[in-house]
């Protein structure tokens, strides 16, 4: 079940949260464009936090769309890095990160335990809403979709504060690897993945997902 491979890359995501060099770094640049240390791990623990509150939100009386179609319609992807859209992302995780450091992860940590707790008792097929509104998506593709960003984020504040990148059990990135190259190969072309994956003589430069 994907519950099981978003919880441990949430704890992944906790225990980096707490590591001194996150707390030693916490007022410098970040690897991620526009992001202090600070606001990035705010964005990290914000995805543990968010699961909680869509768990404890409403069930939406609208059909669920696809993943793919979701993450191809979101209007994150394109948008420009000093735009609103990015400007309001940045902003919710300096607001988490506010408190420090330590807050933070201890914080982080309380939500984690409820997680865990509580996540094995939802059925996978659940609709559900993310706390900012609509659309509606099943409780296993959000936790796919929070489960990228964890992975993703877990190796943009290790290589900022010069730890390695956690590791995570295979099933959770071998997820997030199918996702993104699929979504890759929405955006790019199945030729140009192909290559990419196989041919690098032939190699377009870049594949990114997003």
């Amino acid at each position: 079940m994907i519950s099981g491979s978003y919880l441990a890359a949430a704890e992944a995501a906790t225990a980096l949260l707490a590591h001194q060099a996150v707390a030693d770094a916490w007022d410098k640049p970040s690897a991620l464009a526009g992001y202090a240390v600070s606001g990035l791990a705010g964005h990290l623990a914000g995805q543990v936090n968010v699961v909680a509150k869509v768990l404890d939100g409403p069930e939406p009386d609208t059909e669920p769309m696809a993943l793919l179609d979701y993450l191809l319609q979101a209007t994150w992807i394109d948008a420009d890095q000093d735009g609103e859209v990015h400007q309001g992302i940045r902003g919710s995780g300096a607001e988490y990160a506010a408190p420090g450091p330590q807050v933070l992860a201890a914080r982080t940590a309380e939500v984690l335990e409820r997680l865990r707790r509580d996540l094995p008792r939802q059925l996978p097929s659940r609709v559900v809403q993310f706390p900012w509104g609509p659309p509606a998506l099943r409780l296993d593709d959000l936790l796919t979709n929070r489960l990228m960003e964890l992975v993703v984020h877990l190796d943009d504040l290790a290589v900022s504060v010069g730890v390695p990148t956690p590791e995570v059990p295979a099933p959770a990135t071998d997820a997030v690897i199918s996702l993104l190259a699929t979504l890759a190969a929405r955006r790019h072309g199945s030729v140009p993945v192909l290559r990419a994956l196989t041919r690098a003589e032939r190699a377009p430069a870049t594949i990114a997902a997003f």
